[in-house]
């Protein structure tokens, strides 16, 4: 062996390895099965079955039940992409995403508000009325109608840069002949209802929250005349064919 010590132990009738040898062997075979993984690995990111990729979420867009079930159904079905989830506001998420530091998130606001991203509504949730425990409208029974509420003092939610949330809320409140009156803007529907619990005032928010404060917030439905949806939104930046994104938001539309 040029450059190195002998490999073998040769006597009259056989040639064994020594110990030199015997070490260069499984050094041998650990490069022969590197190289076999690595083989397999450069398959698996070919076909999008591995890699990174990093998703986003807002805390209320968390709470719908689809958001965790695709999740967890695309970490069982691709195990070699490791999945990066991050918590944001919905215009954190936005610029994550233009920019491409997230690759795809979950959202609460109209598919429309985030051109030039691409972007499809999953779904559509009902709102419930948040009221502080010991509300007059509280104790009452069955659904409420919107116009009930225009007296009320409202926990808002803001909308900086483009539609959203509020502009849902804002739309059926002027149908049912009022505007919302502002007593505290909150940058998250969670945190609305955390001032609801407060008693700093009244929100509307999607059914997914009604189980958060219930010691100290009351849940009621919309009548059927005034209630309205707020959507729940994937954004996703462009998605070379068969990379984890693409395999991702596959996965999500298919449910």
């Amino acid at each position: 062996m040029g450059g190195g010590g002998e490999l073998f132990q040769r006597t009259p009738r056989s040639v064994r390895l020594n110990d030199a040898g015997r070490v260069f062997l499984q050094d041998v075979q650990a490069i022969l099965a590197a190289t076999d993984d690595a083989v397999v690995r450069v398959r698996h990111a070919a076909r999008g079955e591995a890699g990174r990729l990093v998703v986003g979420y807002t805390s209320s867009a968390a709470l719908h039940p689809l958001v965790p079930q695709v999740l967890r159904a695309f970490r069982k079905s691709h195990p070699q992409v490791a999945l990066d989830v991050r918590e944001n506001a919905t215009d954190g998420l936005f610029r994550a995403v233009k920019a491409e530091e997230v690759d795809a998130a979950f959202v609460r606001a109209p598919a429309e508000r985030f051109a030039p991203l691409h972007a499809v509504t999953l779904g559509e949730e009902a709102v419930v009325v948040a009221l502080p425990r010991g509300h007059r409208l509280g104790r009452a029974t069955g659904a409420l109608a919107l116009e009930a509420l225009a007296a009320e003092d409202f926990v808002l939610y803001r909308s900086p840069d483009g539609p959203g949330v509020l502009d849902v809320l804002s739309a059926a409140c002027r149908r049912a002949g009022f505007a919302p009156r502002a007593v505290a803007t909150v940058p998250r529907l969670l945190s609305a209802a955390a001032m609801v619990a407060a008693g700093q005032g009244i929100a509307i928010v999607p059914m997914a929250l009604q189980s958060l404060h219930r010691e100290n917030v009351v849940y009621r439905a919309l009548d059927p005349a005034s209630t309205f949806t707020i959507p729940l939104t994937l954004i996703w930046r462009e998605a070379p064919s068969g990379s984890p994104l693409a395999r991702f938001v596959a996965s999500v539309k298919a449910g």
